[in-house]
């Protein structure tokens, strides 16, 4: 369910200023990556082969081949294409921090990873008269996936967080609350993982972990240890509601978040489908910014926080979560 913010919460939109400065400058550095690899590879054409590689398939040997032209016509469409996409999310879903550093960091990386591909597949085909010489590496594959991770972090870590935006009105009386007496306290505390998308993830490690060993590839082994480091990171998570508030932690400490109990307008369990409402599965931005935690489908805890913004975690229990947050949230009003 989502539900409407009440009345008397805050409804004023400093997001929007916020999610427009981190999508300006995020765009802004994607392109510039993409714009300098291009010229540098466009001033190589006198050294390179036409036409050139630009597909490998399992082996070292070229399979496919295009003229310098529909290569960077092809890279700059792509680039310019994902970066409007991840750059539309934030400026339009950008309500909760959350959503506006996914947004960037998706952004940076895309404009990175695009550039390295540029500059790793063509700078090996200089001084050739054939491109069917050129060999592939997986090296700058890996390098190409490792080295964008240095500034996508770097811009999520870049990116503010929301301003505190406290709620005016009380908790609606039809939201469940516990049985606490004044002055009790309590904590609730769950682990979520498995489903659908961990089944996925350790489907994918195994695939590359093969992959490397059948082609011999042993620079391909950083993959699967990158990924079963990144599913640990979306795919397994913490979460705590105590006096404070709700805080949600992945299984490596980060990604984490956390709503304070002044800023919750009410919470709910809810039944959550990962793949028909978040696309997927993992740490996941909605249509219209719900900032959804959802490794598997099923039993869930909708919050939904002051700013129009909302939180859906997949979680056991998320009954008895609600009720302890709602009684919470009470206590700050």
């Amino acid at each position: 369910m989502t539900t409407s913010p009440d009345p008397g919460v805050r409804t004023s939109e400093p997001w929007k200023a916020l999610a427009r400065r981190s999508t300006l400058w995020s765009a802004a550095v994607a392109l510039l990556l993409l714009i300098a690899s291009t010229a540098l590879v466009l001033s190589w054409r006198g050294d390179l082969p036409d036409p050139i590689a630009s597909h490998w398939g399992s082996g070292v040997e070229p399979d496919g081949f295009m003229s310098l032209t529909q290569w960077v016509v092809t890279m700059a469409a792509t680039g310019v294409g994902t970066i409007a996409i991840f750059s539309a999310i934030g400026l339009f879903w950008g309500r909760a921090a959350a959503t506006r550093r996914i947004a960037a960091a998706a952004t940076v990386w895309i404009g990175a990873f695009l550039a390295v591909v540029q500059v790793t597949a063509i700078a090996g085909q200089r001084g050739l008269a054939d491109a069917a010489a050129a060999r592939g590496s997986g090296g700058w594959l890996v390098a190409s996936y490792l080295l964008p991770l240095l500034p996508a972090v770097a811009a999520a870590f870049l990116v503010p967080g929301d301003p505190r935006q406290a709620a005016t009105g009380p908790v609606p009386a039809d939201a469940a609350r516990t049985g606490l007496a004044d002055g009790e306290h309590a904590v609730w505390v769950r682990r979520i993982g498995g489903g659908t998308g961990l089944w996925i993830g350790a489907a994918t490690i195994a695939l590359m972990l093969a992959v490397a060993l059948f082609t011999r590839t042993w620079e391909l082994l950083v993959v699967p240890a990158l990924l079963a480091v990144l599913f640990a990171a979306m795919m397994v998570f913490e979460v705590r509601v105590d006096a404070a508030g709700l805080t949600v932690r992945s299984a490596l400490g980060w990604p984490r978040t956390f709503v304070p109990a002044d800023e919750v307008v009410r919470a709910d369990p809810v039944q959550v489908s990962a793949f028909r409402q978040f696309g997927g599965w993992g740490w996941r931005v909605a249509p219209g910014g719900n900032v959804g935690v959802v490794p598997r489908s099923g039993e869930g805890l909708e919050v939904v926080r002051t700013g129009g913004r909302s939180l859906t975690i997949t979680v056991d229990d998320a009954a008895t979560a609600a009720a302890l947050l709602n009684t919470m949230a009470d206590r700050t009003r």
